[in-house]
């Protein structure tokens, strides 16, 4: 077996594998700036061009040069194509759209006129925004879904695919990108819910066509919450590992160190800083580069800011964590913070929790 890779070589910079990317949805990180982010050691961001489109709106993005001038985020940014966005919106709100052979047309609740987003198109726009990985448009289910959906999202999932490498491949032709400057990279999206077949008919589709990398597709949990171990290590499986995969929408502290080991080199999720905003935070139990072999260990507790008894607590929230906020700050401080309604704990917040995934990636990163 081929070794694992380390990194990626980029346009705006290197990320080290394997990589937590906080969610930036709408162009930034909410409560934190770029600087916040650079300062706890985050490499690349997420955003998404399913809102990215509607807000602030193409126009304005390329007016504001693009979203690494628009964000003030000089390193890396993978942009989602919004995918999963639309099995939110449409499956569960028909009313506000529609899935087709051809694309996707939706017209969100307040929404003052209606959106269209094609593989071409999905493509244009992130190639436009500026965007160091692009990933292709799919079909997302559940992994609950039934198995005729299952196969109608594959196949739509493998056509959309060649689609978007067909528009990716014309765009980079046309843009001619310099030589001495990495080109976008474009990743295929690897759909089949918890179908075995299907999960290997579709990789072996993309790997075909020749992507750059790969992502796990569809909700990674079953409907108790649950992480699908099982099919993302079979999905792993299937993609050669000199092919970096992005575990989409994993971010769950556990989840991540499962899917390591499973072989998932990128992770990304708004789970932890909705978490720190709703003050639940993340405390180490034990010396970070021991986590890689706490299989049957608790390894990380989750602090719930509200609760009395840190009142009086002078105590820094984990004497583990690199953090500015554990450096500074006690928990009984941003316990009254958050009590108080004060803005200044969601930025604190966000930092620690961030940071507590840079760190738990960082160990593998070191080969600790």
């Amino acid at each position: 077996m081929s070794e694992p890779l380390r990194s990626l070589q980029l346009a705006h910079g290197t990320l080290h594998l394997p990589a937590f990317l906080p969610d930036a949805t709408f162009g930034v990180v909410r409560a934190v700036d770029s600087a916040d982010l650079e300062r706890v050691g985050v490499e690349a961001l997420v955003m998404n061009v399913y809102h990215l489109m509607q807000k602030p709106g193409s126009s304005t993005i390329s007016a504001l040069g693009g979203i690494h001038g628009m964000s003030g985020w000089n390193r890396p940014i993978v942009t989602d194509s919004g995918g999963f966005q639309a099995y939110s919106l449409i499956r569960q709100n028909p009313r506000f759209g529609k899935l087709t052979d051809d694309g996707i047309r939706f017209k969100p609740e307040g929404a003052e006129r209606e959106f269209s987003l094609t593989p071409e198109k999905s493509v244009q726009l992130q190639l436009s925004y500026g965007a160091d990985i692009v990933i292709c448009l799919d079909d997302c289910t559940h992994v609950e879904d039934s198995l005729e959906m299952q196969i109608k999202s594959v196949e739509r999932t493998i056509r959309w695919a060649k689609r978007c490498k067909v528009e990716f491949d014309k765009q980079i032709k046309q843009r001619k990108w310099k030589e001495e400057t990495p080109r976008p990279l474009l990743f295929g999206v690897i759909q089949g819910g918890g179908e075995k077949s299907l999960r290997r008919e579709c990789a072996e589709s993309l790997l075909e066509m020749g992507f750059d990398g790969f992502g796990y597709g569809g909700y990674p949990l079953d409907k108790d919450g649950k992480l699908l171990t099982d099919m993302l290590g079979y999905t792993r499986s299937l993609i050669p590992r000199e092919y970096p995969m992005h575990a989409l929408g994993v971010g769950h502290p556990e989840s991540i160190r499962q899917c390591i080991g499973l072989g998932y080199d990128m992770f990304d999720c708004a789970l932890p800083t909705r978490d720190a905003r709703s003050g639940r935070l993340y405390v180490w139990r034990m010396e970070p580069h021991f986590v890689p072999f706490a299989n049957e260990v608790k390894w990380f507790d989750t602090l719930y800011i509200d609760d009395e008894k840190h009142i009086k607590n002078q105590n820094p929230l984990s004497e583990y964590c690199t953090c500015p906020v554990c450096a500074r700050y006690s928990v009984g401080y941003l316990r009254h913070l958050h009590k108080c309604g004060e803005t200044l704990y969601f930025r604190l917040a966000t930092l620690h929790n961030l940071c507590f995934l840079q760190q738990l990636v960082r160990v593998w990163q070191k080969g600790e």
